[in-house]
């Protein structure tokens, strides 16, 4: 039987969503394969673990350690390293984030694999397998198969619908130790600027503000609509080069790409750099005052009118639909 090796990702003590997403990802490359989940972390790794079994693995594989607690290139690679030596796998899958795209083709160097990054989508299985990624900044797919060596990917999150959690499910959890040294980079300190709220690149609903919002008292009425909807707040590259918010919250080709369930539009023209970053929403929501903005050509729904007036007002009825 091979083995997939299905990375998690940690934050803070818990299991980002993409975690899952690697776990529905490898049960679809190969559905005879042995599914081992993989969590790197400085604690709690048992628990964490049991999770990812719960929600498809069949057995897990963790190294805990104090150097694992914030993410950096030296010590991920020792970490993942170490577990992909003991286990030998034919696959690997991780996430396609800020972690996954600086790993994983550390990785790929290391075993002298190829590397199929950012996939939206899985069709076939086993030899058959092949794999969609988006080209020319999402105007094209591709579809690539791997003929030899070992299957390593990273998948875009939000894309791989992740398995039911079953909580009678259960496996073995080996903890594995791993000697970490020689860090070149060790972090001291970390400053969040982000908000504290839905993380962005895994969020289901994003509100998202561009120059139209004017000033970053613009971007309260943006953060009360996501409050009520249970979003997170993304932005345009323009929003973040005039000083409205932090450039944590761009999305777009520089900056962050993401495909949540819903993505709303506020003040955002809709230049294809940003369009690049969020196209592939699965519902888009417009908001602006120009009836002739690009951003109304990929909408599936869009209100034209002053956003500061229709903003207040869509927060308000959401609020009135909970009462």
């Amino acid at each position: 039987m091979s083995k997939i090796l299905a990375f998690g990702e940690a934050r803070e003590g818990e299991l980002r969503n993409v975690s899952f997403e690697t776990i529905a990802a490898a049960r679809q490359i190969d559905e005879d394969a042995e599914v081992i989940a993989v969590v790197l972390a400085d604690g709690n790794t048992e628990t964490l673990a049991n999770t990812m079994i719960q929600y498809g693995a069949d057995r897990a594989v963790t190294v805990e350690h104090a150097d694992l607690k914030e993410y950096t290139s030296d010590a991920f690679t020792q970490a993942a390293m170490a577990v992909i030596d003991e286990e030998d796998p034919e696959g690997i899958v991780m996430g396609h984030t800020s972690a996954g795209k600086d790993l994983s083709p550390r990785l790929a160097s290391k075993l002298d694999s190829g590397l199929v990054s950012d996939i939206t989508g899985i069709e076939g299985s086993g030899e058959d397998a092949e794999f969609v990624r988006p080209i020319y900044s999402g105007k094209a797919f591709e579809k690539k198969q791997i003929k030899e060596g070992k299957t390593f990917v990273t998948i875009r999150p939000n894309n791989i619908v992740p398995l039911d959690q079953d909580d009678s499910r259960s496996g073995d959890v080996n903890q594995l130790d791993v000697d970490i040294k020689d860090l070149r980079t060790i972090i001291k300190d970390v400053i969040r600027k982000a908000s504290d709220g839905v993380d962005l690149s895994e969020a289901n609903i994003i509100v998202a503000g561009g120059r139209g919002v004017k000033s970053e008292e613009g971007f309260e009425p943006l953060f009360e609509l996501a409050d009520e909807l249970g979003a997170a707040v993304g932005a345009s590259r323009g929003a973040c080069d005039a000083g409205y918010c932090d450039y944590s919250l761009q999305i777009g080709q520089t900056g962050k790409v993401v495909t949540p369930d819903l993505y709303i539009a506020i003040g955002i023209s809709g230049a294809i750099q940003h369009l690049a970053g969020m196209s592939n929403s699965k519902v888009i929501v417009a908001i602006n005052k120009d009836p002739e903005a690009n951003i109304f050509n990929v909408a599936d729904y869009g209100i034209v009118g002053d956003l500061f007036e229709v903003v207040p007002k869509l927060t308000e009825e959401i609020k009135a639909l909970k009462v």
